[in-house]
């Protein structure tokens, strides 16, 4: 990618990451629902790329912090298939949580905020601050209790329309 390229990807993923914020807020299954579809996409791009191109995680290096620097370049790259399918791994079992139900989402979103965190001194290549902003969203949705799956919701939804208050017209949601 052009240092353009990566400052629009940039700036998109940062106002992805307020919009969750706020939908998190203010819609907590929405706010699930996103969680769930970033780190399902995640997952499935950190897989492909780790088999079809393994070095473009490489180019990571030049944005991180020293620390995150010397192990990409260092052991990273010695493994890096691997590495990354251990981590889209990851993203997807972060997936599968936040959808479940109970503990099982507190867990998934402890993961996410995990997850978010340790990618934040990637700078750049993790499009900063986005993963401070959505670990943010994740805190926000871990202070409500999630007593049903994000299926079960969905079912719900479906099945009992709620009414608008206007003249009995019945509005799907």
């Amino acid at each position: 990618m052009t240092d353009t390229q990566v400052l629009y990807a940039n700036i998109i993923s940062n106002i992805v990451a307020v919009l969750m914020l706020v939908v998190s807020w203010r819609w907590r299954n929405v706010g699930r629902l996103l969680f769930v579809l970033l780190f399902l996409w995640a997952a499935q791009m950190n897989a492909r790329t780790a088999i079809e191109n393994p070095a473009a995680y490489l180019d990571y290096a030049r944005w991180a912090v020293g620390p995150y620097r010397r192990f990409i370049l260092g052991p990273f790259a010695q493994h890096i298939t691997s590495l990354v399918a251990l981590i889209a791994s990851g993203q997807l079992a972060i997936a599968m949580l936040v959808a479940w139900r109970g503990r099982a989402v507190s867990l998934g979103l402890l993961g996410a905020m995990v997850f978010l965190l340790a990618i934040a001194p990637l700078g750049r290549g993790s499009a900063f601050p986005f993963s401070l902003i959505a670990s943010v969203a994740a805190a926000v949705l871990m202070s409500s209790p999630h007593p049903r799956t994000l299926l079960a919701v969905a079912a719900s939804r479906l099945r009992s329309p709620r009414r608008s208050g206007q003249g009995g017209t019945v509005v799907r949601s």
